[in-house]
């Protein structure tokens, strides 16, 4: 079995939807967190969401009320579901499961401690 796996990524105009799927072994072996996490062209690796090791969704800020994290266990599969896309959430969508970020040349990378997959590309257009 692949640990991480994403899939679902694409391009898409402002105000679109994208799903995001993440499927693979690590999802069952997570023990603090499952979550989603994006690099910008340029730009630094952040949370966009996960769900903690309580069960509870958790958002950065910019994302509230536009995308939504949910998992289904039997499907072993990790989801993103993601409205109202706007230009600035364009970047590589990483999921990862009990993810430590990692710091290359003072730039935070979508790597690191934890399961990553390899990532997928969301592309937001005007």
């Amino acid at each position: 079995e692949v640990p991480l796996v994403e899939s679902g990524g694409g391009s898409v105009q402002a105000g679109g939807s994208l799903t995001l799927s993440c499927a693979g072994s690590a999802l069952r072996l997570a023990t603090a967190s499952m979550g989603w996490y994006r690099q910008p062209p340029g730009g630094e690796c952040d949370l966009a969401a996960l769900i903690d090791r309580d069960g509870k969704p958790r958002y950065k800020e910019s994302v509230k009320g536009r995308f939504t994290i949910s998992q289904d266990n039997t499907k072993n599969t990790l989801y993103l579901r993601m409205d109202n896309l706007r230009l600035e959430d364009t970047a590589i969508y990483y999921c990862a499961t009990d993810a430590f970020l990692e710091v290359v040349g003072g730039v935070v990378q979508c790597r690191g401690r934890g399961y990553w997959g390899k990532g997928t590309q969301v592309t937001v257009s005007s």
